[in-house]
């Protein structure tokens, strides 16, 4: 499995991100910090025994759909852990972190940690950059208002409304990545596509039989639609502050250090918001020093502000909520480009 985002090689000793780089370097923040991740992945695998026993517990009940919204969010902190296995940041050696993460993604949560770690890849390499990075591809959501203009029927009409249907479009991103997941799969065939298989397979099935055996088939459906809606608003709700709104690049327009801060927005908070998006709230850390730790993001945050500042590159931080309104008013600027594109008729 590939490594992901990796910081590419220095070119330049004099670059400015080289210099960043030494004054990281010399301050240890990238070195591993094991003892911090298994405290992690003990302390999440206990919520979500925790949340399996009282599953197993309440019973045949409606009171079910507290444990179906606990179990989304604690599916979401093992889907944190997985991605932190993927940049590298949990052991120095990557067979260690590949078990960690298909542990985490296929068999826990059933999403496809090579797949993911592919597509993660490109998202780093070209963060925001139209017709590269993948998470602004155009879909059920348009990013872009040249690629908003040239829609048609359903999609333009989806798209005029994107604003306003962008929180409930990710009820359904779970069903969304294990649909991709599967799909990647099964097209391209490697060594590592059987195992993977092997542990959706499982993950779906131990998922399934339990809810099954538990509350009878109404609840359980009403139970799992619940659960897997909440899920992907969470996972959503986490990624979108990153990038959503920021400047869209053209390939190739700035250094790799500039690139990575001017395209991410970082998101304030304490304790608290680092734990509910996983240290996601520290993006352009992140995006500069993907290998780097997640307890070392808040720690690094005041040298790459500082250092940002001293070289004048925009460094953009602020709250959660204005980080969506960010966000929403780019999805209204890139919607109001479907009034002006002209209809043709055939």
């Amino acid at each position: 499995m590939t490594e992901l985002g990796v910081a590419p090689a220095i070119r330049s000793q004099g670059s400015d991100y080289a210099e960043l780089m030494r004054q990281v370097r010399g301050a240890g923040l990238l070195e591993r910090r094991a003892a911090y991740y298994y405290v992690k992945i003990g302390v999440t695998a206990a919520l979500l025994a925790a949340g399996i026993a009282a599953f197993v517990l309440i019973g045949d009940s409606w009171w079910q759909l507290g444990t179906a919204a606990y179990l989304a969010a604690v599916f979401a902190q093992l889907g944190f852990v997985a991605h932190d296995a993927g940049h590298q940041q949990i052991f120095r050696r990557r067979p260690a972190n590949a078990v960690v993460g298909l542990v985490h993604a296929n068999l826990l949560i059933g999403f496809s940690y090579g797949w993911w770690v592919s597509k993660h890849n490109l998202h780093h390499a070209h963060p925001n950059e139209p017709g590269r990075d993948p998470d602004v591809a155009a879909g059920a959501i348009v990013f872009t208002p040249q690629e908003a203009r040239v829609l048609r029927g359903p999609a333009r009409l989806l798209a005029r409304w994107q604003v306003w249907l962008f929180f409930p479009l990710l009820l359904l991103e779970s069903a969304n990545l294990h649909a991709l997941s599967v799909g990647a799969l099964l097209r391209r065939r490697t060594r590592h596509s059987n195992l993977e298989l092997g542990l959706l397979l499982l993950h779906a099935a131990g998922f399934l039989a339990v809810v099954l055996l538990v509350l009878p088939p109404v609840k359980a459906l009403v139970f799992v639609v619940v659960q897997q809606g909440l899920f992907g608003l969470y996972l959503g709700c986490a990624f979108a502050p990153n990038h959503k709104g920021m400047p869209m690049p053209e390939s190739g327009s700035s250094d790799y250090l500039r690139r990575q801060v001017l395209t991410s927005r970082n998101i304030r908070g304490g304790r608290v918001t680092d734990w509910v998006l996983g240290g996601l709230n520290y993006q352009i850390e992140h995006h500069l020093f993907p290998s780097m730790p997640r307890p070392n993001l808040a720690r690094v945050q005041p040298l790459v502000r500082e250092f940002c500042v001293r070289h004048g590159i925009d460094y953009l931080q602020c709250g959660a909520v204005d980080s969506y309104r960010q966000a929403l008013r780019h999805l209204r600027t890139v919607a109001n480009a479907t009034l002006r594109a002209p209809v043709t008729t055939t």
